[in-house]
């Protein structure tokens, strides 16, 4: 099998580290691994595979001879060396939300739209997180008949603000405990006991800008220019694996029994739903793995074409390294 040379920018966040996991895990025919990173972690040693990698400071020259990079940087960083990237002849599979909405740039979910990755240009993105569990969960219904629109809720985990969430949740606990005070440093709230309904500033009548995510990125993913979502998302004091309620409305009814059906065969899904013996997704059982786990199935009662559901999902794995690490295999015709 052909071997191929791989670069991650950011390598050394939770997400980079994430990547360099799967990559192992999946027995990615990787002939180098290039960490690239910010000179103050330059040099740095990494384990992979048995062996250690060192880490790269970042520059237009440390991409020469990569055939693929998969971004886990921020914005910024990702738009000041996609340009260097591609120029040096490597595909950019991009996990932030700089080129999501780009015309020419594919946004993929390889369970749903992995043809799309034929008409890039050297950019790839990654969905966001919550888009990419929700997506993977209500696909199979879209192949039955269109989705029109969707109302959701997310319970977003404190690992998807960056490694340090699950830092300050535990931090928090450990002080209420002792009866002491804790400063919230990552949230603007104290998470620990609590929810806080804003995730990400406002961006359109009152809407965050993660919540402008489902809609505007589901659009591109399904394939549904028409798309009208409303969506809450909510951070929640549970490490990882985030969960959405989901109502969907489409074009024609789906019945229950097969909605059901086809997301018990969908490509990335496991059906969860016996509420009867109490089995239903739980961020618990949906950390650490790929799946999305799909329950809680039932119509909706206040719109004749709509269905309920409830999806978990591993934000950290599925909602970003997997699934860029994914994006990748089909760039390169593996698996």
């Amino acid at each position: 099998m052909k071997e191929y040379k791989i670069g991650i920018l950011g390598a050394t966040g939770a997400v980079g580290q994430e990547m360099m996991k799967i990559l192992e895990e999946r027995n990615f025919p990787v002939a180098e691994l290039r960490p690239i990173a910010s000179a103050r972690s330059a040099g740095k040693k990494l384990a992979f595979k048995g062996g250690e990698v060192e880490v790269v400071a970042v520059s237009e020259e440390a991409f020469a001879g990569l055939d693929v990079v998969l971004g886990a940087a921020e914005n910024d960083i990702a738009e000041q060396y996609a340009d260097a990237i591609v120029k040096a002849g490597a595909v950019f599979v991009d996990n932030s939300s700089a080129f999501r909405l780009r015309e020419d740039v594919p946004l993929v979910v390889p369970e749903i739209n992995p043809e799309d990755v034929k008409w890039h240009k050297g950019i790839i993105s990654n969905p966001n997180c919550t888009t990419i569990i929700s997506m993977v969960a209500i696909n199979a219904l879209n192949q039955i008949s269109p989705i029109e629109a969707i109302i959701a809720s997310s319970y977003q985990a404190v690992s998807g603000a960056g490694a340090e969430g699950p830092k300050e949740l535990m931090a928090e606990v450990d002080a209420l405990a002792k009866g002491e005070k804790y400063e919230p440093k990552v949230f603007q709230y104290q998470i620990a006991y609590n929810v806080i309904p804003q995730i990400g500033g406002e961006a359109f009548e009152g809407y965050t800008s993660e919540e402008m995510k489902m809609q505007n990125e589901g659009r591109k993913i399904l394939h549904l220019p028409e798309l009208k979502v409303s969506c809450t998302c909510v951070r929640v004091p549970v490490v990882r694996s985030h969960s959405v309620s989901i109502v969907v409305r489409t074009k024609e009814k789906i019945s229950v029994e097969a909605a059901k059906a086809a997301i018990a065969k969908a490509k990335g899904c496991k059906l969860v739903d016996d509420l009867g013996a109490k089995r239903y997704p739980m961020p618990l059982e949906t950390s650490d793995q790929d799946i999305v786990f799909v329950g809680r199935i039932r119509d909706d009662i206040t719109d004749e074409r709509g269905l309920n559901l409830w999806c978990c999902g591993d934000q950290v794995r599925k909602g970003a390294a997997t699934n860029t690490v994914q994006i990748a295999e089909l760039v390169l015709g593996i698996n």
